[in-house]
């Protein structure tokens, strides 16, 4: 067993058995229907809440994980045996959520957690942490994984779109302005994380456009590569992740591409009908 732990929350969206073949623990946030709250990826899944949000009169809101979870976690972990951890967690200019696991640090005695903050979700945030944890697993300490994960920020991208823009304007994500904008002209416009916020990267008038804007983007890093990890992630949109995940298995023969979703906290934000591709190229 590693004597370093890897956590991370449930917006990274890695699979149960992902986790658990790599050693990986996992914090949930929480969407809010009415007055009952939900963990996701525990007591909710992401077919579930799409589901769910056909027939519900209010839109839910989201909440950071409990203090309380991270600090129990933490303790678990030093009874467990292991010597520290790293908690690498979605970007904390969306959520509150690496405040609450370093606030969580303080109150375990005599044991080590160094936070890493993605800047960044989804997807994206999983290769952080499958990076983290085959370090640990190769015997690295918690500087050298901490190092290797900060190179690695120039290494990830993700680009995506969204079918409705009132669910960033609603959950602050963009400001009137930029709905207003969008709105008028039915705009399609192709967003990324930008200092760990989510923005406008492109205007493009049609998501056929706007798919092949972020396929250009693509090519320009993983073009000629030797190896990339691809993530096509989905809201409720399955077959067509599918469809484009094989045209990027069919152009990228040298890398791994693989499928995603954004789940019900990240749902809430972007809405049904969001698609988005993310890689990680690393610089051998």
């Amino acid at each position: 067993m590693s004597k370093i732990a890897i956590v991370t929350d449930s917006t990274a969206y890695l699979p149960e058995e992902v986790r658990e073949q790599n050693n990986i623990k996992m914090v949930p946030l929480n969407v809010v229907f009415g007055e009952e709250s939900i963990q996701e990826e525990v007591e909710i899944t992401a077919s579930q809440f799409y589901e769910r949000m056909k027939t519900t009169e209010k839109l839910p809101t989201t909440s950071q994980p409990a203090i309380g979870l991270f600090v129990e976690l933490f303790e678990q972990l030093k009874q467990d045996g292991y010597e520290a951890a790293i908690c690498i967690t979605l970007s904390s200019d969306i959520s509150g959520t690496y405040q609450s696991a370093m606030s969580a640090v303080d109150m375990v005695d005599d044991f080590t957690v160094k936070g890493f903050d993605s800047k960044i979700s989804c997807s994206p945030q999983g290769y952080f942490v499958l990076e983290a944890a085959e370090l640990a697993k190769a015997g690295k300490n918690i500087e050298e994984i901490i190092a290797t994960l900060e190179i690695m920020r120039d290494q990830v991208n993700a680009y995506f779109m969204v079918d409705d823009l009132n669910h960033l304007h609603r959950g602050g994500r963009l400001n009137t302005a930029q709905l207003f904008v969008g709105s008028l002209l039915k705009i399609k416009p192709v967003l990324h994380f930008v200092d760990g916020k989510i923005q406008p990267f492109e205007k493009v008038r049609t998501e056929k456009k706007a798919l092949q804007r972020i396929y250009n983007l693509l090519a320009e890093e993983v073009a000629g590569q030797h190896s990339a990890k691809i993530t096509v992630i989905h809201s409720n949109r399955l077959n067509d992740a599918e469809s484009i995940a094989d045209e990027l298995k069919s152009k990228y023969t040298q890398a791994e591409v693989t499928i995603s979703y954004f789940g019900p906290v990240i749902g809430t934000h972007l809405g049904e009908g969001s698609l988005g591709v993310s890689w990680f190229v690393k610089n051998e």
